[in-house]
């Protein structure tokens, strides 16, 4: 009888007391934590298709160690998994059924990462990115135009300060606006091209408030349910991340539409979405602001590649990186997209999405981009994200 398949994971090896490991978690965030799996039980794990049987299973751990394992053992890592939710199985559907229900069933998507990526207490978070923007300050004069569109990473806090600190010491030096296009990258994968929330954003500097009403508008007409994909939001961190920055420097009063990006879609409909975006924003001017929560690239062994990072690596990322970033100065957002492609996105750039969609959004409404700050970060289970500030105005 085939075994129950391995639902979509994250795996990152670890080290604990000098064994090699994997950590397994839920990038969806419908079953919270993690799983700490030894080689073996890895292997069992990855074999679960949904098509394979014990024998399966026996028979492929032989192939590729030598020594057999026993049917017991391997029913034993099937039983932990799904007691977990970490199997296809109708015990993860309820806890799904119950998850989706909780979520639907409030106005208001809590902060996921307070208190596990950035403090929960206000004031020790606010004095956190008070060094950040300290560690940003420029010569800029005063009379810098407006920032009508902004990229920013989507890394953590601690490891992206120095660029959140240029990405948002930019944005305080204008009047706060009403409305933030906040747009994000859906890391779990979904098939809509744009998903959206009428969810207030709580951080720990106070409840944004969602521009309903404009949400309503850009779903009307869609050729897809924006709403399908919803729970998305509940644990996805690059729109949180700067709701949080908008809190901190403006306080609560700015309205904000999240709207994270799916697959991407070539379909008309996709397009007139972003059209209605830009309407928006035009219909705006001098009230509203862009924001592309978006890193660049994932390369190194905890993204799948097989080499180390060394210098030569981080220097051809670099390299790459500017050439696709060009285009984004350039304002020429379908260049922009056409240049990650030309290597069929072999960086893995997860913020393509949202920062095509950010200067579609923009459209006419800038006329200069200017970066700001560079950097990259490591990864502990070997790695290397990269990630940049541009202002739009």
């Amino acid at each position: 009888m085939a075994l129950p398949a391995l639902r979509q994971l994250d795996a990152t090896p670890i080290e604990h007391e000098g064994q090699e490991l994997i950590s397994l978690h839920d990038m969806e965030g419908i079953v919270e934590g993690q799983l700490v799996l030894s080689p073996v039980a890895y292997f069992i794990a990855v074999c679960l298709d949904g098509q394979s049987d014990v024998i399966d299973i026996q028979q492929a751990f032989v192939q590729h160690t030598g020594t057999k394992l026993a049917a017991e053992d391997i029913l034993k890592v099937v039983e932990y998994l799904d007691e977990h939710g970490f199997l296809a199985t109708p015990r993860f559907q309820a806890i799904h059924d119950e998850v989706v229900g909780a979520f639907r069933a409030t106005d208001e998507r809590a902060s996921y990462l307070a208190g596990k990526s950035y403090p929960n207490d206000p004031d020790e978070l606010r004095a956190f990115l008070d060094d950040c923007l300290a560690c940003a300050q420029t010569d800029a004069v005063p009379a810098m135009a407006p920032v009508r569109c902004l990229i920013a990473p989507h890394i953590d806090f601690e490891r992206g300060a120095r660029v959140y600190g240029y990405a948002y010491n930019r944005l305080a030096s204008q009047p706060a606006p009403e409305l933030a296009l906040v747009i994000g990258v859906a890391h779990a994968g979904s098939s809509s091209p744009y998903i959206l929330t009428k969810k207030h954003f709580d951080t720990p500097f106070g409840v944004l408030a969602n521009a309903t009403d404009i949400v309503e508008r850009l779903a009307d007409g869609c050729t897809w349910d924006p709403y399908e994909s919803e729970l998305l939001h509940k644990t996805e961190h690059s729109i949180e991340l700067q709701a949080v920055m908008l809190a901190y420097l403006f306080g609560p009063k700015v309205r904000i539409v999240p709207i994270l990006c799916g697959a991407q879609d070539a379909r008309p409909g996709a397009a007139a979405f972003l059209e209605r975006c830009r309407l928006v924003v035009e219909e705006n001017e001098g009230r509203v602001v862009v924001i592309a929560g978006a890193d660049l690239a994932h390369v190194g062994i905890r993204f799948g590649d097989p080499f180390v990072i060394d210098d030569d690596v981080i220097e051809r990322v670099r390299q790459r990186d500017e050439e696709d970033l060009a285009h984004v100065l350039a304002l020429d957002a379908d260049a922009f997209q056409q240049s990650v492609w030309r290597d069929g996105n072999a960086r893995r750039v997860c913020g393509l999405g949202c920062i095509h969609a950010a200067l579609k959004a923009t459209g006419n409404a800038v006329t200069r981009a200017e970066m700001l700050a560079y950097d990259y970060a490591h990864d502990a289970a070997g790695g290397i994200v990269s990630f940049a500030a541009i202002a739009l105005t």
